[in-house]
């Protein structure tokens, strides 16, 4: 393991920007094709107007075991169609937890366990959610402003992606009657 001095953080607790932060990662409309339900939606709002779903602020740890990273994820307001913005989703490539703390906004961290097991956590400021091993999640803002939270995880959990891409969540996140629901994805693929 590499040695590394200890680090200082700032986190501006209004906007959620970690000041000096190594990396930001922008996703993007465009970037999350096959994501939603109503591809024709996306496929439409994209043409329109690419707009900024999300941004990760990460500050650099080396990905060895016993290092923790963490990160700020800026989650903005809006929705495709009737579902609403969300984060990618991705399973650990190692079986590890994470937390995440949200700073400001509301939302809801959405969880599944390779059954296809759904579990949702209510999100707000203060609210830590703890994701266990072996859960994949995502997190959507249902909320008129941006949702921003704080993650922390080992620094070699690892991120699989591909498996969500492929498969989808069994569960997503629906504005029906202004309130939101969750329901079955007609999109989502059994093992």
């Amino acid at each position: 393991m590499d040695l590394i001095k200890p680090i200082r953080s700032l986190i501006d607790m209004d906007t959620g920007v970690i000041e000096n932060c190594d990396n930001i990662i922008e996703r993007r409309l465009s970037d999350m094709r096959g994501m939603y339900a109503d591809r024709e939606t996306l496929r439409r709002l994209i043409l329109q107007e690419d707009q900024v779903v999300y941004r990760v602020y990460e500050v650099k740890i080396p990905e060895e075991e016993g290092q923790l990273a963490y990160s700020t994820t800026i989650l903005y307001p809006g929705k495709v169609g009737r579902e609403y913005f969300m984060t990618k989703g991705h399973f650990h490539l190692r079986e590890t937890a994470e937390i995440y703390f949200c700073l400001s906004g509301q939302g809801y961290l959405l969880t599944q366990n390779n059954q296809g097991e759904v579990h949702l956590v209510q999100m707000n400021s203060g609210v830590l959610g703890y994701i266990p091993p072996g859960w994949g999640h995502r997190t959507l803002n249902t909320g008129p402003e941006e949702f921003v939270f704080l993650a922390a995880y080992p620094a070699d959990a690892g991120h699989n992606y591909r498996v969500i891409e492929e498969k989808g969540f069994a569960g997503i996140m629906v504005e029906e009657k202004g309130h939101p629901q969750l329901k079955s994805n007609p999109g989502y693929k059994k093992s």
